[in-house]
């Protein structure tokens, strides 16, 4: 998809469609009534008629509008003007850039980025109409014998901006809406994967492609040998089960000064998750394939700052590993000896997940980082917490999980915060160890997070749960691509990038 963006009159746009707004009850946004005056009133007659009231979603493609130059017009609905909001704005966009692929129209000039939206710029709405599109002419056609795709897609969009001195935050809008799709487009493909191709050794290739375009990344990995070596024993019983090898991969974004502290995120990469000896019920474990979400959202977070080139220190660790049950699999009631020294009693296999995540989580203070964010589809309780909406954020720096928080804000990602009480480390007490690796079921989500905080004492660290908001399961099953727009908002509001730069 080519975007691009523009300043001028909708009546002197010859292009195969103009896209423009229309109110709740059957009123004209301001460049609707320009077009309605130069066709005399086709459009408003239209209206009168009841062809379209203006709620939102609402769509009506008029073809030969006289007058007008456009081969086409695409009227959509924009509910009332004074209740467009957010969500109902890409709600918005979304529909249209489906609309307008099955027209035939290969190209369409927007004027739905001239819309007010509540509390939003320029800047905010261009880069989400981008984000947006991205996101619904998304497919996951690779392993199809039939792609079944359509024969005039729409291939060009034009974005306009009221006036020509907004022309250079429109264009700012486009390449950071642009690195974050693209960040969230190799994060979805990742995800979408099936697991007897996606393994951790997958997770390291797709690091080495993204290397051969970026100078400033360097890949390396630890696999099961060097893991042995370096005594991380709880990574390692994780995947003592499955016939494919643990790999951690190590993604060296180098945009900063040598000698400055990286920022490190950890993505949890459970390419499949069996439950291992505590199986899981064979009711949707087929989409265990996506507990490895939050390494895809690291692996398309590097991919966006790649693009965008932030001039920081990030690391990014995808902790690969697979979770079954065979004769070699790590059991209920083994005690483990992780990276750090402590000590863990295995209650159940199936929380496996926070025992790969705390031998990295003590990897990475060799790197001496600024800070430290792990993301993992953790736990189920996040899901009933939270449900699909929000990913969870708990942490040991206040300051840090609000950095998140307005990032989450600022990128439309959700987010929100749990809290992380001393109380709750009374749950996860062992009688036979330093630590037990499950708590019970009240509060499932804050003791899988305490657990992580033993081993994160050392630096400033913060915690994402995204088991809720990493996938969609039903009809539109498949990977969201989060959170990367908000880890990606994270960093380029830390290396100083904004609608000025």
């Amino acid at each position: 998809m080519e975007f691009s963006v523009k300043s001028g009159s909708p009546e002197k746009q010859r292009s195969a469609c103009i896209v423009v707004g229309v109110f709740e009850p059957r009123r004209l946004t301001s460049v609707a009534e320009q077009l309605d005056i130069i066709s005399e009133g086709y459009i408003s007659n239209l209206l009168r008629r009841g062809d379209l009231e203006g709620q939102a979603g609402q769509m009506l493609l008029l073809h030969h509008v006289p007058n007008v130059l456009s081969e086409r017009v695409l009227l959509v609905g924009c509910g009332k003007e004074r209740e467009l909001d957010e969500r109902q704005y890409k709600q918005i966009i979304a529909k249209t850039i489906k609309t307008l692929n099955e027209t035939g129209a290969m190209e369409a000039v927007s004027f739905l980025t001239d819309l007010h939206v509540k509390g939003r710029d320029t800047y905010w709405k261009i880069r989400q109409a981008v984000e947006a599109t991205q996101d619904a002419l998304y497919t996951f056609l690779q392993l199809k014998t039939k792609k079944g795709e359509l024969r005039r897609p729409i291939r060009k969009i034009i974005f306009n901006v009221p006036t020509r001195r907004e022309l250079p935050i429109g264009e700012r809008a486009l390449a950071h809406g642009l690195a974050v799709a693209t960040g969230m487009k190799t994060a979805k493909d990742v995800a979408n994967m099936p697991p007897n191709i996606c393994n951790p050794a997958y997770l390291l290739e797709q690091a080495e492609l993204l290397e051969k375009n970026y100078q400033n990344l360097h890949v390396s990995s630890v696999n099961e040998t060097q893991m042995a070596e370096l005594g991380m024993n709880s990574y390692l019983a994780v995947g003592r089960g499955s016939a494919n090898e643990s790999i951690m991969t190590i993604m060296e974004h180098k945009g900063g000064p040598v000698d400055q502290a990286p920022i490190v995120l950890v993505g949890k990469g459970l390419t499949f998750d069996s439950g291992g000896i505590s199986i899981k019920p064979g009711e949707a474990m087929d989409e265990m394939k996506y507990d490895m979400g939050g390494a895809a959202g690291v692996l398309g977070t590097m991919h966006a700052i790649c693009e965008l080139n932030l001039p920081i220190n990030i690391v990014g660790i995808l902790a690969g590993c697979e979770n079954m049950p065979d004769a070699n699999a790590y059991r209920p009631g083994d005690i483990l000896t992780t990276m750090s020294g402590q000590t863990v009693e295995v209650l159940n296999t199936d929380a496996e997940g926070r025992l790969v995540l705390c031998d990295a989580l003590t990897y990475v203070e060799r790197f001496d980082p600024e800070l430290v964010v792990d993301v993992a589809t953790l736990t189920g309780a996040c899901v009933i917490a939270l449900g699909k909406y929000a990913s969870g954020v708990m942490s040991n720096h206040n300051p840090l999980a609000h950095e998140l928080l307005n990032a989450s804000e600022q990128s439309g990602d959700k987010a929100w915060r749990l809290p992380l009480w001393d109380e709750y480390q009374e749950q996860i007490e062992s009688p036979f160890a330093d630590m037990a690796n499950i708590g019970g079921r009240p509060a499932g989500t804050i003791t899988a997070a305490c657990f992580l905080s033993r081993f994160t004492r050392k630096y400033n660290w913060a915690h994402m749960d995204i088991a809720g908001t990493a996938w969609q399961s039903g009809k539109n099953k498949g990977a969201t691509g989060r959170p990367v727009p908000l880890l990606s908002q994270f960093l380029m509001t830390r290396a100083g990038l904004t609608t000025e730069d």
